[in-house]
């Protein structure tokens, strides 16, 4: 299966493990290219639209997403991913779903 990861980028270090995980299962990872909330780097800011389309594309390319959602967390920009998903008919998985 190809799954792209969604969640806060504050999470970057469940990314890696769930990414991990979901790789030595078998399965196919889309996630982060940058880490906005632990990355100084300011053209993640400036892009952040292209941003949020491109991760919308990696979604379209998959068969589901992995919400990493520690302590049930879900921002702004995760529950627009996973509506998203549902849209397109995709199936989500939350932290802590076996794959």
């Amino acid at each position: 299966m190809i799954i792209t990861l969604c969640g806060s980028t504050r999470y970057k270090e469940q990314f890696d493990l769930v990414n991990k995980e979901l790789t030595l299962a078998g399965h196919i990872v889309l996630s982060c290219g940058c880490w906005g909330h632990v990355d100084p780097d300011p053209r993640i800011e400036e892009r952040k639209e292209i941003l949020d389309h491109v991760h919308k594309v990696k979604i379209d390319m998959s068969d589901a997403i992995y919400v990493i959602n520690p302590e049930g967390y879900i921002g702004k920009s995760t529950r627009s991913e996973i509506d998203y998903a549902i849209k397109q008919g995709k199936k989500v998985f939350y932290l802590g779903d076996t794959v």
